[in-house]
């Protein structure tokens, strides 16, 4: 029972028919060599490259794979086919590529990442000593290698300027137009290689997974590989990224050179990475952070404005002399913010108001003495420490004061409680100054 679930573990990733061809639908439990960030996921994907900057990952089929027949001889035919999904937060600024290669060496550790690839570096670029064969899917324009533009696939010999490239796309079965397609937009692909050991001829085709392969190649080039790779040579992927990060995911591969690559059950293949940012996210959340960041800075600047409304000033001289002190916001809501139709009287450099404490609903006189001169000042001061000393029966008791800066002037208030009728009528007189005044 137990080897019959280890056999069918492996049924689901991987198959090898014979020493020369494979199939992974998917890479569950694939014995793959792989190198610095490589890996392959918990659900089967084979994940190149994480979305970190400057790394470089590669993978590879663990057994090297006999290309000549006979000692000397011409490289034999070969066909690859492999499903892919690059994802860049934004298809235009993406970086770099993810190559298939076929080369004479598993061993990278001298390349670069960046531009490079994991498959050169600055100084080996181009050398007949690299001995290697790649499909890049280039998702970065790069002068130095000449790229077309930063949505390509190229054929690589030895080294990244490639000897033909073509924008991304495929051209359809039925009037042969081209349609483009985007490597960096997460949507899953495939790709075929096509190698003819006779005619020497390569074929490279590119199309949307949905799709069967089509007629007609994205890339055809003539080219000898005999003239570059060895007896025996390694197949898999490279792949790299610079200050422009993604990640790269290979869902499955077939290899064969004994005639067309297996085909890969996509039912098996697991779901690429992390799901892609909605389009309505995109649009939506600028505007809701845009929404939040106006709310909060109104909220902030209201509560400000009301802080400064109601703001009030203390000064040395009302630590020993002050009685009781009321707020400036009591006593503006007593007096419903000092309204005309409140208006009792005009005393010495200010105004005289009536109102009720919200509180305890004492009714008041309140004095709202100008801050415009100097004397205004020493008014205000001279009552508060005088008057509110006093006690006598002809004389309205001084409760209290608040002492206040406001936009264009400083404003004190004097609150005073009010007597019987004829009382305020005598001292709180519109044409007469009221006690204190």
């Amino acid at each position: 029972m137990l080897l019959h679930l280890l056999f069918l573990g492996l049924e689901l990733s991987a198959s090898a028919t014979s020493n020369d061809q494979f199939v992974y639908s998917g890479f569950t439990g694939a014995n793959l060599t792989l190198d610095s960030v490589a890996k392959v996921t918990p659900n089967g994907l084979l994940e190149l490259i994480n979305g970190t900057a400057w790394l470089k990952g590669h993978a590879c089929h663990p057994n090297p794979i006999l290309f000549r027949k006979t000692a000397n001889g011409t490289v034999q035919s070969f066909s690859a086919s492999y499903v892919f999904a690059i994802y860049c937060v934004r298809p235009d600024i993406c970086g770099h590529r993810i190559a298939f290669f076929v080369a004479a060496s598993n061993n990278f550790s001298e390349t670069m990442q960046g531009q490079y690839m994991g498959l050169v570096n600055n100084q080996t670029n181009g050398k007949a000593t690299n001995c290697f064969f790649a499909v890049e899917l280039d998702t970065n324009q790069n002068n130095e290698f000449q790229d077309i533009n930063n949505n390509h696939v190229g054929i690589d010999v030895n080294g990244l300027n490639s000897v033909n490239s073509s924008s991304a796309g495929y051209y359809d079965n039925s009037n042969s137009n081209f349609h483009n397609l985007t490597l960096a937009s997460y949507q899953v692909m495939q790709v075929w290689v096509d190698y003819d050991g006779h005619s020497k001829q390569i074929d490279v085709t590119l199309a949307p997974l949905s799709m069967a392969k089509p007629i007609k190649p994205l890339i055809s080039t003539t080219y000898d590989l005999s003239r570059v790779l060895t007896d025996m040579v390694y197949a898999g992927f490279s792949s790299s990224t610079s200050s422009f990060i993604s990640q790269q995911y290979v869902l499955g591969w077939s290899f064969s050179t004994s005639g067309p690559a297996p085909a890969i059950d996509i039912t098996k293949l697991p779901r690429q990475g992390p799901e892609p940012r909605s389009k309505v996210l995109e649009i939506i959340l600028p505007i809701v952070s845009a929404a939040f960041v106006i709310v909060a800075g109104t909220i902030i600047i209201l509560l400000v404005r009301r802080r400064l409304k109601y703001a009030e000033l203390r000064e040395d001289w009302e630590v020993e002399f002050g009685p009781h002190r009321f707020s400036y916001k009591d006593l503006f809501h007593a007096t419903e913010g000092f309204k005309d139709h409140n208006l009792l009287g005009v005393g010495g450099f200010g105004r005289v108001y009536k109102g009720v404490l919200p509180v305890s609903r004492l009714e008041i006189a309140a004095k709202r003495i100008s801050h415009d001169t100097k004397q205004g000042m020493k008014e205000f001061v001279t009552e508060v420490v005088s008057i509110g000393r006093l006690q006598h029966r002809n004389l309205v008791q001084l409760h209290g004061y608040c002492h206040r800066k406001g936009k264009a002037s400083v404003l004190e208030l004097q609150g005073v409680t009010v007597g019987p009728p004829w009382t305020n009528d005598y001292l709180m007189e519109k044409h007469r100054n009221p006690v204190g005044g």
